[in-house]
Protein backbone atom coordinates (compact mmCIF):
# COMPACT_ATOMS: atom_id res chain seq x y z
CA UNK A 1 0.00 0.00 0.00
CA UNK A 2 1.53 3.43 -0.95
CA UNK A 3 2.82 5.17 2.39
CA UNK A 4 0.77 8.29 1.52
CA UNK A 5 -2.50 6.29 2.16
CA UNK A 6 -1.13 5.16 5.82
CA UNK A 7 -0.77 9.16 6.69
CA UNK A 8 -2.68 10.28 10.31
CA UNK A 9 -3.74 13.74 8.87
CA UNK A 10 -5.02 12.85 4.96
CA UNK A 11 -4.48 15.39 1.84
CA UNK A 12 -7.82 16.62 0.63
CA UNK A 13 -8.00 14.93 -2.49
CA UNK A 14 -7.81 11.44 -0.11
CA UNK A 15 -11.05 12.68 1.93
CA UNK A 16 -12.91 13.33 -1.14
CA UNK A 17 -11.86 9.45 -1.99
CA UNK A 18 -13.23 8.08 1.35
CA UNK A 19 -16.20 9.88 0.90
CA UNK A 20 -16.48 8.75 -2.98
CA UNK A 21 -15.55 5.00 -1.89
CA UNK A 22 -18.37 5.32 0.66
CA UNK A 23 -20.88 6.38 -1.36
CA UNK A 24 -20.30 3.82 -4.36
CA UNK A 25 -20.87 1.04 -1.79
CA UNK A 26 -23.91 2.12 -1.02
CA UNK A 27 -24.20 1.32 -4.59
CA UNK A 28 -22.99 -1.83 -4.37
CA UNK A 29 -19.61 -0.95 -5.99
CA UNK A 30 -16.52 -1.78 -4.11
CA UNK A 31 -13.69 0.08 -4.51
CA UNK A 32 -9.60 0.51 -4.78
CA UNK A 33 -7.32 3.39 -4.22
CA UNK A 34 -4.86 4.67 -5.85
CA UNK A 35 -4.66 1.72 -8.61
CA UNK A 36 -2.25 1.52 -11.35
CA UNK A 37 -3.81 -0.01 -14.53
CA UNK A 38 -0.70 0.56 -16.77
CA UNK A 39 2.48 1.43 -15.89
CA UNK A 40 2.94 5.63 -15.71
CA UNK A 41 -0.74 5.97 -14.29
CA UNK A 42 -2.17 5.48 -10.93
CA UNK A 43 -6.09 6.50 -10.50
CA UNK A 44 -7.44 7.97 -7.14
CA UNK A 45 -10.64 5.34 -6.98
CA UNK A 46 -11.05 2.19 -9.56
CA UNK A 47 -14.54 0.89 -8.65
CA UNK A 48 -15.73 -2.68 -9.32
CA UNK A 49 -19.88 -2.70 -10.08
CA UNK A 50 -22.02 -6.13 -9.27
CA UNK A 51 -22.04 -6.69 -12.82
CA UNK A 52 -18.63 -6.49 -13.37
CA UNK A 53 -18.15 -2.94 -14.36
CA UNK A 54 -15.11 -0.56 -14.04
CA UNK A 55 -15.41 2.92 -13.11
CA UNK A 56 -12.40 5.16 -12.41
CA UNK A 57 -12.96 8.46 -10.23
CA UNK A 58 -10.26 11.22 -10.20
CA UNK A 59 -10.14 13.65 -6.72
CA UNK A 60 -9.75 17.08 -7.44
CA UNK A 61 -9.34 19.16 -4.08
CA UNK A 62 -8.47 22.48 -6.35
CA UNK A 63 -8.43 24.13 -9.69
CA UNK A 64 -4.53 24.23 -9.52
CA UNK A 65 -4.97 20.24 -8.85
CA UNK A 66 -6.95 19.81 -11.63
CA UNK A 67 -5.05 22.56 -14.21
CA UNK A 68 -1.68 20.25 -13.42
CA UNK A 69 -3.42 16.89 -14.42
CA UNK A 70 -2.72 15.77 -17.61
CA UNK A 71 -2.93 12.57 -17.76
CA UNK A 72 -6.69 12.31 -17.26
CA UNK A 73 -7.35 11.21 -21.10
CA UNK A 74 -5.02 8.12 -20.67
CA UNK A 75 -7.28 6.58 -18.03
CA UNK A 76 -10.39 6.76 -20.19
CA UNK A 77 -9.54 3.03 -22.15
CA UNK A 78 -9.32 1.56 -18.60
CA UNK A 79 -12.85 2.26 -17.38
CA UNK A 80 -16.97 1.92 -18.69
CA UNK A 81 -17.59 5.08 -17.09
CA UNK A 82 -15.03 8.24 -15.91
CA UNK A 83 -15.97 10.53 -13.05
CA UNK A 84 -14.68 13.64 -11.85
CA UNK A 85 -15.37 14.03 -7.86
CA UNK A 86 -14.82 17.66 -6.20
CA UNK A 87 -15.99 19.39 -3.17
CA UNK A 88 -19.03 21.52 -3.55
CA UNK A 89 -16.71 24.81 -3.87
CA UNK A 90 -14.63 23.76 -6.89
CA UNK A 91 -15.79 25.38 -10.14
CA UNK A 92 -17.00 22.61 -11.81
CA UNK A 93 -17.07 24.77 -15.02
CA UNK A 94 -13.70 23.58 -15.51
CA UNK A 95 -14.23 20.56 -15.89
CA UNK A 96 -15.25 18.25 -19.15
CA UNK A 97 -18.96 17.82 -19.53
CA UNK A 98 -18.12 14.60 -21.43
CA UNK A 99 -17.50 12.80 -18.11
CA UNK A 100 -19.27 12.19 -14.80
CA UNK A 101 -19.19 14.19 -11.87
CA UNK A 102 -19.27 13.39 -8.23
CA UNK A 103 -19.55 15.92 -5.33
CA UNK A 104 -18.31 14.82 -2.38
CA UNK A 105 -16.87 15.48 1.41
CA UNK A 106 -14.60 12.61 3.34
CA UNK A 107 -17.71 11.56 4.78
CA UNK A 108 -20.01 10.94 1.39
CA UNK A 109 -20.70 11.81 -2.11
CA UNK A 110 -23.16 11.82 -4.69
CA UNK A 111 -23.22 11.76 -8.53
CA UNK A 112 -24.40 14.80 -9.91
CA UNK A 113 -23.74 13.74 -13.69
CA UNK A 114 -23.40 10.37 -15.03
CA UNK A 115 -20.83 9.56 -17.27
CA UNK A 116 -21.44 8.46 -20.25
CA UNK A 117 -20.73 4.59 -20.92
CA UNK A 118 -18.13 3.24 -22.75
CA UNK A 119 -17.92 -0.28 -22.40
CA UNK A 120 -14.72 -1.79 -22.36
CA UNK A 121 -12.98 -4.29 -24.74
CA UNK A 122 -13.91 -8.30 -23.03
CA UNK A 123 -9.91 -8.84 -22.79
CA UNK A 124 -9.09 -5.12 -21.16
CA UNK A 125 -12.29 -5.99 -19.18
CA UNK A 126 -11.00 -9.18 -17.85
CA UNK A 127 -7.15 -7.38 -17.26
CA UNK A 128 -8.49 -4.57 -15.36
CA UNK A 129 -11.08 -6.42 -13.22
CA UNK A 130 -7.58 -9.15 -12.53
CA UNK A 131 -5.72 -6.23 -11.73
CA UNK A 132 -8.30 -4.88 -9.20
CA UNK A 133 -8.66 -8.22 -7.36
CA UNK A 134 -5.07 -8.74 -6.96
CA UNK A 135 -4.43 -5.30 -5.83
CA UNK A 136 -7.08 -5.95 -3.35
CA UNK A 137 -6.06 -9.26 -2.10
CA UNK A 138 -2.43 -7.71 -1.70
CA UNK A 139 -3.53 -4.82 0.24
CA UNK A 140 -5.58 -6.88 2.52
CA UNK A 141 -2.48 -9.56 2.83
CA UNK A 142 0.01 -6.51 3.89
CA UNK A 143 -2.95 -5.45 6.58
CA UNK A 144 -3.28 -8.80 8.20
CA UNK A 145 0.61 -9.35 8.21
CA UNK A 146 2.44 -5.90 7.89
CA UNK A 147 5.76 -7.58 8.60
CA UNK A 148 5.55 -9.38 4.88
CA UNK A 149 8.31 -8.60 2.75
CA UNK A 150 7.91 -7.89 -0.96
CA UNK A 151 11.36 -8.52 -1.87
CA UNK A 152 11.41 -10.87 -5.15
CA UNK A 153 8.40 -9.14 -6.46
Amino acid sequence: MPDDLLLSDPRPGQLLARGVCRHLLSLDFVTVEELVPERGLRVDVMALGPKGEVWIVECKSSRADFMSDGKWRGYLPYCDRYFWAVDEAFPVDLLPGETGLIVADAYDAEILRMAPEEKLAPARRKAMVARFARTAALRAQLARDPGLSLSGR
